[in-house]
């Protein structure tokens, strides 16, 4: 797969991740964001199953590729199990915040991992990167910033964070001779099974009779287009690009949720943001540009 293609599926999962707010915003908050994010895997594992046990071909990858979509599921799965415990504690403009963090994180595990090096061009990206999201995410106020105050939900997200780059490294490390579909698959059933035991563990109910008929399309969107082609198009750029590069677009997000919201609601977006927009696009193409190309992964046998 060409660095083109991989670039396009990323923009392509950026847009369909920031599509996914709005529709969030109109699913019931009767039932736990956990115990929703466990249905939309469900859901997602369902429609993808056919394709891949109707085919001879991956049934066979399967053996190799569960314990491998287990590994990168736990890291997947844990991001979503600690960023709904740290919103009962903490305010979406602070994990907004933290959450800028992401890609530097993947950058400097990277460094541990794979020995890259990070430029310092990389690094002023990484500071316009940071400047340019939370400019978006406070909405151009500055005093709102800093007021700012961290607390236990904070920390908890600071672990959401990790786990997120921990996600984007252990995908390059344990990738092998696997479809990208096989290993999605693999990846959906392993966080069926993690969230289903977060549940048990943290004593939330599915609730899920809760759900109102007029909601399961927002539901089917969000397991087929957020969740679903999100995870194939990640893991399949992840095949061409290195983790310092895809956790790059993290710095697009605020970007795409902002215009999909205006849209959304037929309203212009505030012109005091623009600078943060900026920003962050272009922190995001420095990055694609002078971020290392690949990374050298040893294995067994290798």
């Amino acid at each position: 797969m060409n660095s083109a293609k991989a670039h396009c599926f990323m923009i392509a999962a950026t847009i369909l991740i920031a599509s996914s707010f709005p529709v969030s915003a109109l699913v019931t908050h009767e039932i736990h964001p956990i115990s929703l994010t466990l249905m939309r895997f469900v859901i997602a594992v369902i429609c993808l199953a056919p394709f891949v046990l109707g085919k001879m071909s991956y049934r066979r990858m399967l053996a190799t590729a569960f314990p491998k979509g287990i590994a990168i599921s736990i890291f997947y799965s844990g991001y979503f199990i600690l960023m709904f415990m740290a919103l009962a504690h903490t305010s979406v403009v602070n994990t907004g915040t933290i959450h800028t963090l992401t890609p530097l994180i993947t950058a400097i595990f990277s460094m541990v991992v794979f020995k890259t090096q990070i430029k310092k061009v990389e690094l002023i990206a990484y500071l316009f990167g940071v400047v340019g999201t939370v400019w978006v995410v406070f909405k151009g106020s500055w005093l709102e910033l800093v007021s700012l105050e961290l607390n236990r939900g904070d920390i908890l997200f600071i672990g959401a964070a990790l786990s997120m780059s921990t996600y984007m490294i252990i995908m390059k490390l344990v990738y092998g001779k696997e479809a990208v579909v096989v290993m999605t698959f693999c990846t959906l059933v392993g966080g069926v099974l993690i969230m289903s035991g977060a549940l048990v563990l943290l004593n939330i109910p599915l609730n899920w009779q809760l759900l109102p008929t007029n909601e399961i399309k927002d539901m089917v969107y969000l397991a087929i287009c957020a969740t679903l082609l999100t995870s194939y198009l990640i893991q399949k750029a992840h095949t061409a690009l290195t983790p310092a590069k895809v956790t790059a677009y993290i710095y697009l997000n605020p970007v795409f949720v902002l215009f999909i919201s205006s849209l959304y609601h037929f309203q212009l977006p505030n012109f005091k943001i623009l600078p943060g927009i900026i920003f962050s696009i272009f922190a995001t193409i420095v990055l694609q540009k002078y971020a290392v190309s690949s990374v050298k992964v040893t294995r067994k046998g290798d």
